[in-house]
Formats: structure tokens, C-alpha cells, sequence
């Protein structure tokens, strides 16, 4: 039996001056590959979502990828399921509202759901000292700070 390559950990953040305001989005493989990126106008949850769409776009793992996220909306979403929620009802939510950010929601889920891969995710607490999600989160707040042109 074929031994499966093991778990790829990727961390991720968003950040937003402003809400909405200029953001940014970062993440960050530890010790590997990371990258960031800004918008001129956007949400902090928008930068979050964009944050794991760009990491699980750039990685190509054969195995399981562990998204490590402050976000618990991001988090949530999969470990909750609202996704399942959201498409039963015709991407509305549970109020019976349009679900917001839905042109990111539909290309993640595309990447995380896919059955040829395994994305778990996991809750990790902001600004608590973890070493890596501090990494993103000044990547993220230095990318938000060039899209305002500081």
C-alpha cells in the first residue's frame, strides 16, 4: 500500500485599513513558498476568502493541505459546512439573503471541495504569537499599506 505523502501547511490572512478600504492577502507555506497581494477597495472578509483562493491556486500538493486562518468566517464555512447550506438554498444564507462574496466563495470551494484533494482547515488565534500567522499578517498589512500608496 502506497504511503500518502504527508499534510502541506499553509497559512493565511487578510487585512483591510478601512472597511471597506485598501486590503491585503497573504500566505505563506512555513519555512517555503509565500506571497501577498493588495486591492485598492475592498472588505477584510473579502481579503480573507482571497487569501486561501490564491494559496490553494498556487500550491500543487499531492496530499492533504492544512489551511491555518484567523478568519472564522473562512474557517466556519468548511469546518460548519455552510457551503452546503448556502447551495441548497440557492446561495442565500440562512436570513434568506444573497450569500456576500460569492464570486469568491464559487472558485474556493472549487479548489477546496475538489475530490481529487484533501483541504482541511483549522482555526488559529490572531496576534497570539504564533510565528507564522504573525508572517501573513504582516505580509497582508504591508500589501493593504501599498494598495493605499504608503
Amino acid at each position: 500500500m502506497p504511503q500518502q505523502p504527508p499534510s502541506l501547511v499553509v497559512y493565511t490572512d487578510g487585512s483591510c485599513l478601512g472597511n471597506p478600504g485598501p486590503g491585503g492577502w497573504a500566505w505563506a507555506v512555513p519555512d517555503g513558498e509565500h506571497d501577498s497581494g493588495g486591492e485598492a477597495r475592498t472588505t477584510n472578509q473579502r481579503m480573507e476568502i482571497t487569501a486561501v483562493l490564491r494559496a490553494l491556486g498556487a500550491l500543487e500538493h499531492p496530499g492533504p493541505i492544512l489551511v491555518m486562518s484567523d478568519s472564522t468566517y473562512v474557517v466556519k464555512c468548511f469546518q460548519d459546512r455552510w457551503w452546503q447550506g448556502w447551495l441548497r438554498r440557492g446561495w442565500r444564507n440562512a436570513a434568506g439573503k444573497p450569500v456576500a462574496n460569492r464570486d469568491l466563495w464559487e472558485p474556493l470551494m472549487a479548489l477546496a471541495l475538489a475530490p481529487e484533494r484533501e483541504v482541511v482547515f483549522q482555526w488559529v488565534k490572531g496576534h497570539s504569537g504564533d510565528r507564522w500567522n504573525d508572517f501573513v499578517d504582516e505580509l497582508a498589512l504591508g500589501a493593504a499599506m501599498e494598495a493605499r500608496g504608503s
